[in-house]
């Protein structure tokens, strides 16, 4: 049974409305991004998320509704299965609202559009046209509140009345504005080709009865004119307003006006030809225009009196490829991109200044995965969630092509930085105006001196040679502010009360002779240090640095780490390097309260203690940093001071130290310091590890200035640098832009560095140049290396890492790349190549061998040291010999094969229209026998397939063109052959979206584990999505949990969750997912009320109660 969870929400904008949608005096932006939609509020600089909501189906169409009585406007929503349904903001729960309710517009016998889905609402926001079928127009007439009818209904669509017309493949339409009362029907232009292959234009006049008692009416399109004449290229209509009317044709090397009544046109050339993709209307003169490589254009009518002379157009600027433009007012405009980022523009004379950038990964052609933590073999473990793990995606394409690092953990946005400030050992922050007041001190420690810097409310800083009468002269261990205007300073020889305004010893105690201070740690009360690594001592701090008691610990051996906590008064905590102990003592007598033995191992030694609160409302946690990279946490009894519920979690192979960071409501999140720092801090009543993207960081510490506020100060081995640390984890994406399409790339741990497949487009002279490039690049900062440059119309289809076997036997890296040519004219030409690129000690491609083949090379792949190769119709494989390839096998496949997955000597085989099949590959068994691949097992079924992946033993992962997934296991307990060859169905899911890669990963069993992460998927719509088989023990519980939930938390439009879920392609629909389940609705159930989770859980039937039900769902969340 599958699972399969979100990691990267889809990101691609292909729709998106400016719409008076929250409030009657404001406007805002709505952008659907696949199933979700977003509600931005419009700002000076740009926008600002407002809301978000995941709706059940892809939306197809956005559209605005006004009604009457509605004091805001409504947004209509279709999606990819054929239902709409409309939408309202409900401004006290601040939610959306279902206004009505989802229609199920679907009709098997109806051919789909071949274009595009189409809404459009008359300029009288009396109608609402759909064109969701070939041949069909659907219209929907607005509701207006009569004496009748109910408030509801007054803010709804009619029933859909069918209309047909006889133009087939529309490529543009849309309603024509009124000229007064003597337009009675609403007019409609239709772009389209016809059955000669001509581009015509017709005018309709719509003609609508409303029905009655049950009836739902009736709608008639007349013709009332039409033209053929048009230019082949012609793609978009412009309906034009008062006071020309009329409407505009944009084609490739002209635009057209015409004018509605008379029939009359207006034609003009294009300086430079144009395929235009998107407009979006300023005012009645006034258009944005987008074309396909990214320009962005002005066309402005020119009016005399309401007459059109002629039209002007000027190219404004570039930025990513527009799928959707609007005109958000006050010079602002929105370009939602598909393959590119979207942007906010601010348009100023003849150009515009981009404001802001939407981070796009769409769509997601490849992608790879780095194992940061673990450079050891081949498999890829799962430490997404941990942040250990990084997704490098070849995202966009042409010109908006670019690598994109996805990575999960804490960000850290860089505010200042101190070079040259190497092997800092402590980060103290202080106060020049007392305790509890803004930092703007930052004193630093190294090996054999302390450094003072003052930061001013600019951010100028300025480094003291003396300050606050502070011992700079040696290093510190300690340094902070207490009560009494006091500053406290500690160092390896003694300690130091200082007064801040004069810079006066008010107190010293010095280590006896030959001893040093080992360890210190303080609150505002006590000072607790170490001497020698064997005698604890505490100081009254209240009392001039008076002793109130000392002891040492002959048993348990050297102190390895002090911990005086804040959020607990009276105690101090020590750990011991020999017993392996932590004790929790008395702070002024230091008397043994309670005592824990750690381990007994000698690695695991506690070296970093800090007790903190890091829940709400709930026991402070004491957390122990192990020398093994092992953190162990307890709950600590406020009263008894008692440890219970010990957990365990490995950061590392090292030991960590920790850092409180406060964060808001009197609650602190930890900082690890380790080879994989990670922030630790509570949510929903649990403990949270997440990664920070501070790699190198050293010694951290809190530094809320006034310059700086809220920030924290991190040490890395070479510099010091302020910073705002998130607080909690996000999943965070890093872009390098290439400016070319990123078809492929593969990833080398030994060598560090990616093979990327790239093709470049421009236009010279208003030709089309298309160039393909194999690229080497850095894995650190994605610098490219090398390039080696593929023949003139050539293209990169495939690109792999692979481990081939040269002529003595011996396994050698290669990069493998497969090609195809654009041109296939005359029956001798080459269709294709395999490359195969050696990196030499210089980090420079070498191409070793290449084999022209009569066929693109859709897909590579290795088995048993030798070239997989995925040509047209045929799968063969190929032996290096020296500098040539060698054919060994081959096995021909039922239309073309286009995705490969390889484990032993399986290989399975994703074809272009027939599914799956398994084919055996066997070397000779005696001398002079010849190599095979044979088939052992198909799925007999129709599936175009995407993309393969081996994930369990005789189970594959496929996907579908039409955006489902398959799980398929092969029958091998069948009774007879042709049984044993058959791949089952075990579970299927519709995911709404196309998966271009999936990529197997290896995650070491867990007995505990709910689900066993087996693969990661990448869509074009830039999803990254975490597929995962569920262990058999919780297979049922989820289930039933996927069935409660869907029952009880509806979707805006009450779309039903198993529709949306099931199962559908050309040739069968289920009704529901079969065995999937999907996390994001599981994950719902953490956001239910107590009450409903209560509901949801006796549903089920679960013994356990809500609260072990919400930690299952939290470590699930956990998983990604």
């Amino acid at each position: 049974m599958a699972y399969i969870a979100p990691i990267h929400r889809p990101s691609s904008v292909r729709h998106a409305l400016r719409i008076r949608f929250l409030s009657p005096d404001e406007d805002s932006l709505v952008v659907a991004k696949a199933n979700r939609l977003e509600i931005y509020s419009l700002v000076e600089d740009g926008l600002v998320l407002s809301h978000t909501r995941t709706l059940y189906g892809k939306v197809t169409m956005l559209e605005r509704l006004q009604f009457a009585q509605s004091p805001t406007e409504h947004i209509f929503v279709g999606t990819d299965r054929y239902m709409y349904f409309t939408l309202s903001w409900d401004p006290e729960s601040q939610q959306l609202q279902t206004q009505k309710t989802y229609v199920d517009q679907a009709d098997k016998a109806s051919r789909d559009s071949q274009t595009q889905d189409r809404c459009h609402v008359d300029p009288t926001r009396q109608y609402m046209m759909l064109q969701v079928y070939d041949g069909i127009l659907t219209i929907l007439p607005l509701l207006s509140k009569g004496k009748k009818k109910k408030t509801s209904e007054a803010f709804s669509l009619g029933d859909p009345v069918p209309a047909r017309i006889p133009e087939f493949f529309v490529r543009s339409s849309g309603f024509l504005y009124p000229r007064g009362e003597a337009d009675v029907h609403p007019k409609l232009a239709i772009l389209y080709t016809d059955d000669r292959d001509s581009v015509c234009l017709c005018f309709k006049d719509l003609d609508f009865s409303p029905g009655g008692a049950g009836d739902p009416g009736s709608a008639n399109l007349g013709t009332l004119a039409a033209r053929d004449d048009l230019e082949l290229g012609a793609s978009h209509i412009i309906p034009v307003p008062a006071p020309a009317y009329g409407l505009l044709v944009l084609a490739e090397t002209s635009i057209t006006y015409f004018e509605d009544l008379s029939g009359e046109s207006l034609t003009a050339p294009l300086r430079d030809p144009a395929i235009f993709v998107a407009w979006a209307p300023i005012d009645a003169q006034r258009w944005l225009l987008a074309d396909d490589f990214g320009q962005i254009f002005l066309l402005m009518l020119m009016i005399e009196g309401a007459e059109v002379k002629g039209w002007k157009l000027d190219v404004i600027g570039t930025t990513s490829r527009a799928a959707t433009l609007v005109y958000l007012g006050n010079g602002l405009a929105f370009v939602g991109s598909h393959q590119g980022d979207s942007q906010v523009i601010r348009i100023q004379e003849k150009k515009f200044q981009i404001l802001q950038n939407l981070a796009n990964i769409a769509p997601i052609l490849d992608f790879t995965i780095m194992d940061l933590g673990n450079r050891s073999g081949e498999t890829h473990s799962n430490e997404y969630s941990s942040g250990q793990a990084r997704i490098v995606t070849g995202s966009g394409a042409f010109g908006d092509g670019s690598l994109r690092s996805i990575r999960s953990g804490v960000g850290i946005e860089e505010q200042g930085l101190l070079e040259d400030m190497e092997n800092i050992l402590e980060l103290c922050p202080l106060s020049s105006q007392g305790e509890g007041k803004q930092a703007d001190v930052l004193a630093i420690t190294f090996a054999d001196e302390t450094r003072v810097f003052q930061f001013a409310a600019d951010g100028e800083v300025e480094e003291k040679e003396e300050l606050m009468g502070l011992s700079l002269g040696q290093a510190s261990i300690h340094i902070s502010n207490i009560p009494n205007n006091r500053l406290l300073q500690v160092t390896r020889s003694q300690v130091r009360l200082t007064d801040l305004e004069s810079g006066m010893v008010i107190a010293e105690w010095s280590a006896p002779d030959r001893d040093t201070i080992t360890v210190a740690s303080a609150n505002s009360t006590h000072l607790v240090i170490s001497v020698g690594g064997t005698e604890v001592v505490s100081l009254a701090l209240a009392k001039d640095l008076q002793i109130t008691a000392r002891r040492e610990f002959p048993e348990e051996g050297q102190i390895a780490c002090i911990h005086v906590p804040s959020v607990c008064a009276g105690i101090c905590i020590v750990g011991f390097w020999q017993s392996t102990s932590v004790t929790i003592m008395n702070v002024e007598s230091l008397e043994t309260v309670q005592r824990v033995i750690m381990s007994e191992d000698f690695a695991a030694v506690p070296r970093s203690l800090v007790l903190t609160q890091l829940i709400p409302n709930g026991s402070p946690t004491l957390l122990i940093a192990m020398a093994n990279g092992e953190v162990v946490t307890f709950a600590m009894d406020m009263t008894s001071f008692a440890l219970s519920a010990r957990k365990a979690t490995i950061l590392g192979t090292q030991g960590a130290t920790f850092k409180t960071l406060p964060r808001s409501n009197g609650l602190f999140g930890v900082f690890a310091i380790c080879e994989h720092s990670s922030l630790i801090y509570g949510s929903e009543g649990r403990m949270v590890y997440a990664a920070v993207t501070a790699e190198q960081a050293v010694c951290v510490c809190p530094f809320d200035s006034e310059a700086y506020p809220g920030a924290v100060a991190i040490a890395t081995p070479s510099d010091l640098r302020i910073a705002l640390v998130d607080t909690e984890r996000t999943t965070h994406v890093h872009t390098l832009k290439v400016n070319e399409t990123v078809r492929r790339i593969a990833y080398s741990r030994k060598l560090k560095a990616f093979g990327v497949g790239t093709i470049h487009r421009e236009l010279q002279d208003g030709c089309e140049i298309i160039e393909s490039r194999l690229k080497l690049n850095d894995e650190v900062m994605f610098k490219e290396l090398d390039m080696f440059a593929l023949q003139k119309d050539e293209l990169i289809e495939s690109c792999i890492r692979a481990d081939l076997r040269d002529r003595s036997g011996k396994l050698t890296e290669r990069f493998v790349v497969g090609t195809a040519y654009m041109d296939h004219d005359g029956e001798d030409v080459v269709r294709g190549r395999i490359l195969v690129f050696a990196v030499g000690p210089e980090r420079k491609l070498k191409m070793v061998n290449r084999l022209s083949v009569m066929g693109a090379c859709r897909a590579l792949g290795v088995v048993d040291g030798n070239i997989v190769a995925a040509l047209v119709k045929t799968v063969v494989i190929y032996s290096v010999d020296g500098p040539d390839l060698t054919k060994l096998a081959t096995y021909r496949t039922s239309t073309a094969p286009i995705a490969l997955s390889i484990q032993g000597n399986q290989i399975a085989i994703g074809d272009l229209m027939k599914s799956v099949s398994i084919v055996s590959y066997a070397r000779p068994t005696h001398p002079g026998g010849v190599h095979t691949l044979t088939e052992i097992a198909r799925h007999f079924e129709t599936a175009w397939s995407t993309a393969v992946a081996y994930i369990d033993e005789h189970t594959w992962l496929e996907s579908d063109a039409e955006g489902n997934l398959m799980v398929l296991r092969q029958n091998v307990g069948g009774i007879t052959p042709d049984d044993k060859r058959i791949l089952h169905t075990i579970s299927e899911i519709r995911l709404g979206e196309m998966v271009n890669k999936i990529q197997r990963v290896e995650v070491e069993e867990s007995g505990s584990a709910v689900v066993l992460p087996r693969a990661f998927m990448g869509t074009v719509d830039g999803s990254v999505y975490l597929f995962a088989l569920i262990a058999p023990s919780k297979q049922d519980l989820l289930m039933r949990l996927q069935q409660a939930i869907a029952s009880r938390v509806q979707s805006p439009g009450h779309v039903p969750f198993n529709t949306y879920r099931a199962f559908k392609n050309a040739v069968r629909e289920s009704e529901e997912p079969f065995r999937f389940v999907d996390g994001e609705l599981i994950e719902k159930f953490l956001d239910c009320p107590s009450t409903l989770q209560e509901s949801i859980c006796e549903e089920v039937g679960v013994q356990a109660d809500v609260e072990e039900m919400r930690a299952m769902v939290e470590e699930l969340r956990r998983i990604h």
